[in-house]
């Protein structure tokens, strides 16, 4: 998913930059809306996964100092070492949807609002 984000964010900027026709603008931001649901939605998923993970490592550290056993102390390291890598990838997919809301308003501002297919009039 990393990897999709980065692409269309390079793609997004790429036509961003250059000049283009209203039909052509009104693809895009029919594109951008439907890839913006997209990453939306798998940063919904990786949100309740990593807070998840979250919560089970705290969990696993509590659990470990009331009852010092090692065994918890093992389970919560292992807990770290999945959360850390849904942190990063949690954090990239929100800055690339971030990213994709400036490229909406950008884009927005070519949509006559007369046209009927644009959906927010």
């Amino acid at each position: 998913m990393e990897k999709r984000l980065k692409e269309y964010l390079s793609y997004m900027a790429e036509f961003i930059t250059t000049d283009h026709s209203g039909e052509e603008y009104l693809r895009a931001y029919k594109d951008l809306m439907t890839q913006i649901a997209f990453f939306q939605h798998e940063r919904l998923i990786h949100l309740i996964v990593t807070v998840t993970f979250a919560i089970l490592t705290l969990m696993g550290v509590i659990a470990y100092v009331m009852t010092s056993m090692l065994l918890l102390l093992v389970l919560t390291f292992l807990f770290i070492i999945l959360l850390i890598p849904y942190i990063r990838h949690y954090y990239i997919l929100e800055n690339g949807v971030q990213k994709l809301y400036t490229y909406y308003d950008s884009i927005k501002v070519y949509i006559p609002t007369s046209n009927s297919h644009y959906p927010f009039t």
